[in-house]
């Protein structure tokens, strides 16, 4: 599988003979542009077998352990692979989607990962390591299809995946970029967690393929002449403890710069002071984390294990009412307004701080232009927060307590000096008399 976009590809290997379900081949599904070029030659796609893997209830997160007790259901890891064919020069594919059908409408997908990070992998060399309950399971599982783990890992300069289809029994991943400036990938790896009736022991349906293709005047979009059909007994997994799968935290303080050096002495007490309390009041103690000072702000990496849904939840409430409580009585020019930004994923302890797609990803959040433009248009409000699609669709999206999904608004965070596109949510703090 070579070609003049190979430098995407990294090294990823194509799929093996032994590791394929079906060949397949994608044709236009109409919509080319009206240019009166030549009818287009089907897209040879390469779909891989599915590999599935039981993880045992007490290695979930918390909040899918809550829910397996109550309904009773086995969860399963469920890794997808497809291969795109390199297309005629000049041509180039500006989208790529993935969606699964499970033939049990009971079924569903309880998380999708988009990458190897979000799963709670890390790639210090040719092999991917686990870092996480998850992730150690699929590693184990994933002997048998060497380099399926690989494809999971990030690639510079091209277009991350997009979840989509959460808790439904179809689901996908979609790879495009907006601006049309980063590469699609043509060897793809995904990964998604299943929540099966009990007594599941065989995970059926079908995989569906589409692609958008550019490249001088020609314009189309292509998908499966046929759904692919699976049928997979599970494979055993390995328990191993252990988890760096974490909920990051980062804030900011809103006119900082502005402020006299007496001023801003007072702010960065008042920060520490406030998102100390917040912390507690979500039951995270000070002796539970490092914060890392950043003058106007500060970035936390909250503790292995916590209850998401109830953290979240109390974490908010927190700040909103210690944030009232600091600024009532205060002049507009010395109230403490704060951006606050959260994200999931694989992080770890280095030499000079976290680092980790997520220590990244929530920074990204906490600077992006919904955030600022939310806070200086409500001059009344306390705070904003940010998060991403992930952490909207496995949390908020089944709150029992404040914040309610009715609460967020969808917003799309685009840095292009970042090369940084993600889907996120963002809730509006109570301003002054909240």
């Amino acid at each position: 599988m070579t070609g003049p976009d190979d430098q995407c590809e990294g090294a990823v290997d194509e799929l093996r003979e032994t590791d394929l379900l079906a060949h397949g081949e994608l044709v236009p599904t109409g919509d080319r542009a009206p240019d009166g070029e030549s009818a287009t030659a089907p897209i040879p796609v390469r779909c891989g077998r599915p590999l599935l893997y039981p993880v045992p209830v007490q290695d979930l997160p918390a909040y899918l352990r809550r829910r397996a007790e109550a309904t009773g259901g086995s969860y399963v890891g469920a890794l997808f692979a497809f291969d795109l064919d390199a297309l005629p020069r000049g041509q180039r594919y500006t989208a790529a989607y993935f969606e699964v059908t499970l033939a049990d409408v009971r079924a569903l997908a309880a998380r999708l990962d988009g990458d190897g990070g979000a799963l709670g992998l890390t790639y210090p060399g040719d092999d991917a390591e686990p870092a996480s309950a998850t992730a150690a399971h699929v590693v184990a599982a994933a002997r048998t299809r060497p380099g399926w783990l690989r494809r999971l890992a990030s690639r510079a300069a091209t277009s991350r995946a997009h979840v989509f289809g959460i808790h439904r029994h179809e689901f996908g991943w979609a790879y495009e970029d907006p601006r049309g400036e980063l590469l699609v990938p043509r060897a793809h790896g995904m990964h998604a967690l299943l929540e099966l009736p009990a007594g599941t022991t065989r995970v059926a349906g079908t995989l569906d393929v589409r692609v958008r293709v550019a490249g001088g005047r020609e314009r189309y979009s292509a998908g499966l002449r046929e759904s692919v059909r699976f049928d997979e007994t599970l494979s055993p997994g390995c328990p191993v403890d252990g988890a760096a799968v974490r909920l990051c935290m980062a804030a900011d303080v809103s006119g900082y710069s502005r402020r006299s050096t007496a001023a801003a002495e007072q702010v960065q007490r008042d920060l520490v002071a406030l998102l100390s309390l917040a912390r507690r009041a979500a039951g995270v103690s000070d002796s539970d984390v490092a914060p890392q000072p950043q003058g106007d702000g500060q970035f936390t990496v909250l503790p292995v294990g916590i209850d998401e849904a109830v953290v979240i939840s109390r974490l908010v409430c927190g700040l909103e009412r210690h944030l009232r409580e600091l600024n009532t009585g205060r002049e507009p020019a010395d109230r403490l307004r704060l951006r606050v930004a959260l994200h999931r994923g694989l992080v770890k302890a280095a030499a000079n701080g976290w680092v980790g797609v997520a220590a990244v990803a929530v920074h990204r959040i906490l600077d992006s232009p919904p955030l600022r433009e939310a806070l200086a248009a409500r001059p009344a409000v306390d705070f904003v927060l940010g998060l991403p699609d992930v952490l909207f669709q496995d949390v908020i999206a089944h709150a029992t307590q404040p914040p309610m999904p009715a609460d967020f608004a969808p917003v799309t965070v685009d840095l292009p000096a970042k090369d940084f596109v993600e889907h996120g949510w963002l809730y509006v703090g109570p301003g002054e008399a909240g």
